[in-house]
């Protein structure tokens, strides 16, 4: 949903989901990655990309037809597992001094609990939406993962 161009030879789309939906109001929904992976076992060498964007399923609880499942995916019971898993993957597959972004929308589970599933410290963030509720937040690939008040 954030891409100006989906088809952009620069980025790589990766989800677990190839599927087609006919929303409610009419509209086709596709989901068409690029590489069918799974966030905890991503499929590249350590150290590869310069720039990793996070986007995972934010909401556990979804009615099972829901379009914002369709359209966002669910979280798993083992979201809390999974999420560490992905972020350690994210940092696993950047290069030194890669970046990272990381969105979440905190409608039902606040950023805070998130980030605590990472021991790197986030650089800086922003909140957007109508009710700012959805994150973006910037990480840096350092040597070490300096959390907040360590020097």
């Amino acid at each position: 949903m954030m891409w100006f161009n989906k088809t952009d030879s620069r980025a790589l789309f990766g989800d677990v989901r190839q599927e087609t939906h006919v929303l409610c109001d009419g509209r086709s929904l596709e989901v068409r990655p690029d590489l069918f992976i799974d966030f905890r076992a991503l499929p590249f060498p350590d150290d590869t990309f310069w720039h990793v964007v996070f986007d995972p399923p934010h909401l556990e609880r979804l009615g099972k037809d829901s379009w914002t499942a369709k359209k966002y995916g669910r979280l798993l019971p083992s979201w809390e597992d999974d999420l560490a898993l992905g972020f350690a993957e994210c940092f696993r597959v950047l290069k030194p001094n890669g970046t990272l972004v990381f969105k979440w929308n905190e409608d039902q589970i606040p950023v805070s609990q998130i980030l605590a599933l990472t021991p790197r410290a986030p650089l800086y963030g922003h909140r957007s939406g109508k009710a700012s509720k959805t994150h973006w937040i910037a990480f840096i690939k350092e040597e070490r993962c300096p959390r907040e008040g360590e020097e």
